[in-house]
């Protein structure tokens, strides 16, 4: 399996620090980078950008709930109408701010909770996938990779957009493709379980489950956490693993 590995990036707010964004940036292929809802401000997403461009690496909105307290990773009971205007606020931000230093907003993938929410909730889904369709410059929408992607495929192509599946280096599967909730214990793997899981994926094309069974994953590109450390320092040896 040929994979792009991409990394949630531009998560500092202020003079709080989150993640490792210049160690990871000559790792990976693509961005994803907060735009101020959930982590990130106008300068930590300026500087993102910045950084993105002299790596040659894609760039990507990750828009989340308005939940700075919460880190976006707390759901939130909103209307399509409120979904699908929120979304496009935060692409249309990083979309204004690649195009001053010359770059292009390639696709969007949403954060935390919001992300969770649209794999579990076709309503939730088909809002993000409305505001996506209805952005005046055509971005791709990255979304979960799970059994029922020929589903999502499905509704996709309805609205005219395109897909990128993705999977993740350092989270565990639930047996029914969803990723193990964070509050339950191995959610989150250590790097050499994380290694062992890029290895399968990209060997094989699956990853074994929080109960031992082996899941088939179509995906087209792998998600390192910026938040999880184990996962930074990991970035260098999953970039060999997975090829240029």
């Amino acid at each position: 399996m040929s994979l792009l590995l991409n990394c949630d990036l531009g998560e500092s707010y202020g003079s709080w620090t989150m993640g490792l964004d210049a160690a990871v940036m000559p790792f990976i292929d693509q961005a994803n980078i907060a735009c101020g809802f959930h982590a990130g401000d106008p300068l930590v997403m300026q500087n993102t950008l910045a950084l993105a461009k002299t790596h040659n690496v894609m760039v990507g909105a990750h828009p989340g709930y308005p939940d700075l307290v919460g880190f976006g990773r707390r759901s939130m009971k909103c209307s399509k109408s409120e979904i699908i205007a929120f979304m496009q606020y935060q692409m249309s931000a990083l979309y204004g701010m690649a195009q001053t230093q010359g770059l292009t907003l390639e696709y969007v993938k949403p954060h935390g909770a919001l992300y969770n929410d649209m794999m579990a909730n076709i309503e939730v889904r088909s809002a993000i996938m409305e505001s996506v369709a209805e952005f005046p410059y055509p971005i791709t929408l990255m979304l979960q990779a799970t059994p029922a992607y020929r589903i999502h495929q499905q509704e996709a192509e309805q609205l005219g957009i395109k897909l990128w599946f993705e999977a993740f280096a350092d989270r565990c599967y639930d047996d029914d493709g969803k990723l193990l909730a964070r509050s339950k214990i191995g959610a989150v793997h250590n790097k050499e379980n994380m290694i062992a899981q890029v290895e399968q994926l990209c060997t094989h094309g699956t990853v074994t489950t929080v109960s031992g069974n082996a899941l088939s994953i179509h995906a087209d590109t792998l998600c390192v956490h910026g938040d999880n450390m184990e996962g930074v320092n990991a970035i260098e040896e999953i970039r060999e693993r997975i090829g240029k």
